[in-house]
């Protein structure tokens, strides 16, 4: 006969971050027990302990806080061998290291401003929304897209550790606009019945180089034309000597018909 199989408990698997509602089991001067359903023990230290009436007063005793059988909200911090650290501080959705380009993050509008929305994400800082990066369509202030409460969607374009500044885009998580495609150009062709319409460049008027003999001609004319006036000189005391030539010969032949 077989030997009977043991149940043994399975340990539950539980990882930093994990929220938990646990029972006050006991307090110390240190911190307090607390039970979350778990094989190993689990401590909240009394740093990790908030007064939800005054969440960053340092507390120096638990009592004003929590006592025995108080059902406390906590989440992990660290799991160790021999127990698991608890916080009442809500950690971080997003570390420094877990953010990256291209993630898409669910965040709440904080604050407006002229230049972007800031947007909590659960990270260390909140991250920013240039106003740039809100719509496809130009946006003079944020108050245009969001106001403050809005919860969204964004998409995380640069994490810069060094300044702690996170870059988010609600633009980038949007159906771009369609973009009218420009007409075609209009062929030359046209259907039948239509007449083509023809547009003649006038033509370029080309000079031709002068040969020798043109230029043997123009060089003839422009010197015949720089003596114009020394013909027309010359032309004018020929007809002027031609004139007193005349007049002579009526005279003289004036004077033989009166002799005779």
């Amino acid at each position: 006969m077989d030997a009977p199989v043991e149940n043994k408990k399975e340990k539950p698997s539980i990882k930093p971050k994990d929220k938990f509602e646990g029972k006050v089991l006991k307090t110390s001067l240190q911190g307090a027990l607390i039970d979350i359903s778990c094989p190993l023990p689990a401590f909240l230290h009394i740093s990790q302990v908030v007064d939800p009436a005054n969440p960053d007063a340092i507390l120096k005793t638990l009592d004003d806080v929590i006592k025995v059988d108080d059902v406390v909200t906590v989440w992990v911090r660290r799991v160790l061998k021999d127990h698991i650290e608890l916080t009442m501080h809500e950690p971080l959705a997003y570390e420094w290291r877990d953010l990256a380009p291209e993630m898409v993050v669910h965040g709440k509008v904080l604050r407006l401003e002229s230049f972007g929305a800031f947007v909590e994400i659960g990270a260390e800082r909140p991250g920013l929304i240039h106003v740039s990066e809100l719509s496809h369509n130009y946006v003079r202030v944020p108050e245009e897209v969001l106001k403050v409460g809005d919860e969204i969607d964004v998409k995380v374009l640069e994490v810069d550790r060094r300044k702690k500044q996170i870059k988010l885009s609600l633009k980038a998580l949007l159906e771009a606009p369609e973009v009218e495609a420009p007409e075609p150009k209009r062929s030359g062709r046209k259907g039948k019945g239509h007449k083509q319409e023809v547009v003649e460049e006038p033509e370029e008027e080309v000079i031709p180089d002068p040969t020798y003999m043109e230029i043997a001609l123009r060089k003839a004319m422009d010197k015949a034309e720089q003596r114009l006036p020394e013909i027309a000189s010359r032309v004018k005391k020929a007809k002027s000597f031609n004139s007193e030539a005349d007049e002579i010969f009526e005279r003289t032949m004036q004077k033989k018909i009166n002799k005779d």
